[in-house]
């Protein structure tokens, strides 16, 4: 009983603690929210009185801008329209200007009109003073108007004509001159200043032996080493009287040289059989090829030339074992190549296409017999196909005159291959075909008709033909030459050109008795 009315005692005091502190939370609660009411409405008293202050603030500043803007506006009107007054009377005074100019015009303009009335006032009375005086004239000299002028221009032409004629003969003599001794200048200057080896070749090359019982060992037992070393090489061996020497002999310049390094290889080691020829030709092929590889490469370094095909390189390099009446093909070559630059720099010409042109301009001489056609076609195919350009194979292809030339380059690639062949000492040629060339020369010019005498003078490289003057007239002179020419250029095969004179003398004889 006394544990029960415990329990309840203490739930009681537990309710009225809760009670108690529940009562005491809610005063504490309203307490602090009648705080937080009075603390807002002095916050918002006390933000309402700064805005009112910020405004009449506002105000007064808005006042003093408005002001400042008015004044602003004031002065700058001031000033425009004092700028606009100015104006009005420059323009007031360029009127005034203008009315005065014009005024002026208006009179100049009455003194013309005038003047002019007076001119054709003027002009009638001069044409008709004129008229008189026209038919006063023709009525003393019996002609007419018509007639009179053709006669006056007939004389003025005639006169004209003749002085006309003697100036154009005047200016053409010292174009001429001028002309000629221009071109000797440039080709003096450019053969001057390019000086090249000449070397005459045969076809045939002499190996040295360091005794004469070497040729027993060439020749072998029963003839197979000579006949073995003919075989593989493709040339004949000759061997005969001439003391410690063999000549080789081919007209394949290439191959030749290959025999002539075998031969000098097999000497050099001393065992010569079969085997070894085969060994020998071998190694002296590859020596040849390489060399013909340097030889281009040389030849395109000499001649300052890049971004040239490998294949026209190595092509370059089979023409120094090539010749032309004695003259070596790759140094004749980069002879042209080296005068066509020349005068390519002194006439303002592409420097860079007469090069490459005057160095590529034989390059058919180096292909083999299996490919037909002339070195020209075969030189154009050639470069067609390695990627020359037009202006090159155009300047390759006119240089012995089977194609008109289009270009200043191509012209110079020509005279520089001329040039080139006509040096003295650069090609040379036999005492009997010498003179063969000479004797067909004095015959075709003989066999015209008119002709007295003929000389085949220089070398074979000028013509004198001497002919009866009552025969052959001062212009069929020309035609005589012509043609003399043209069938030398039909008939006769030669280097460089040949110059035909044709002399005609008439002589005029009297005696004072």
């Amino acid at each position: 009983m006394n544990t029960t009315l415990t329990i309840v005692a203490a739930v009681a005091a537990a309710g009225l603690g809760i009670i108690i502190g529940y009562v005491l939370r809610r005063i504490t609660a309203e307490a602090k929210i009648r705080s937080a009411e009075e603390e807002a409405r002095r916050i918002v008293n006390q933000a309402r009185q700064e805005g009112e202050a910020a405004k009449r603030e506002a105000l007064v500043e808005a006042r003093e801008e408005v002001h400042r803007l008015r004044n602003d506006l004031e002065r700058e009107t001031r000033e425009r329209r004092h700028e606009l007054q100015q104006m009005e009377r420059r323009l007031v005074q360029k009127e005034e200007a203008l009315d005065r100019r014009a005024a002026q015009m208006e009179r100049k303009e009455q003194e013309l009109k005038e003047q002019e009335r007076r001119i054709a006032r003027l002009e009638q009375e001069a044409a008709r003073i004129k008229a008189e005086c026209a038919a006063e004239l023709e009525r003393i000299a019996g002609l007419t108007h018509a007639e009179a002028r053709d006669i006056l221009f007939r004389q003025v032409e005639e006169e004209t004509k003749a002085e006309l004629g003697q100036r154009i003969r005047e200016w053409e003599a010292e174009a001429k001159a001028e002309a000629d001794r221009r071109a000797r200048e440039i080709i003096a200057l450019a053969v001057q200043r390019c000086a090249a080896d000449y070397v005459a070749e045969t076809t045939v090359s002499v190996v040295e032996l360091p005794s004469d019982d070497m040729k027993g060992r060439i020749i072998g037992r029963e003839g197979r080493n000579i006949r073995t070393f003919e075989s593989v090489t493709g040339v004949d061996l000759i061997i005969d009287d001439t003391p410690e020497a063999v000549v080789i002999s081919c007209f394949d310049p290439i191959r030749r040289e290959k025999a002539r390094v075998a031969l000098e290889k097999l000497v050099a080691d001393g065992r010569i059989h079969p085997a070894r020829i085969e060994e020998m030709y071998e190694k002296a092929s590859r020596e040849v090829e390489q060399r013909i590889r340097e030889a281009g490469e040389q030849a395109v370094y000499d001649v300052g030339i890049h971004g040239l095909h490998p294949e026209l390189v190595k092509l370059l390099g089979r023409l120094a074992f090539r010749t032309s009446y004695g003259q070596n093909v790759l140094k004749h070559s980069i002879e042209v190549a080296h005068l066509a630059g020349l005068m390519a720099g002194e006439l303002g010409a592409d420097v860079k296409v007469a090069k490459r042109a005057g160095l590529l301009h034989d390059i058919g001489k180096a292909v083999d017999h299996e490919h037909e056609g002339t070195h020209l076609s075969i030189g154009m195919e050639l470069l067609a196909r390695y990627g020359e350009s037009e202006a090159v194979i155009h300047a390759m292809a006119c240089h012995h005159g089977d194609f008109e030339p289009q270009t200043l380059e191509a012209v110079l690639v020509t005279a520089a291959d001329a040039l080139s062949a006509a040096r003295p000492g650069a090609r040379r040629e036999t005492l009997e075909s010498y003179i063969k060339r000479l004797r067909q020369l004095e015959e075709i010019a003989d066999s015209f008709d008119g002709v007295e005498k003929s000389y085949a003078i220089q070398a074979g490289r000028e013509v004198r033909i001497i002919v009866r003057p009552d025969r052959v007239g001062d212009d069929e002179a020309y035609t005589l030459a012509r043609n003399i020419a043209r069938r030398i250029q039909d008939e006769v095969q030669y280097p460089g050109q040949i110059k035909v004179v044709v002399i005609r003398e008439t002589r005029a004889v009297d005696y004072a008795r």
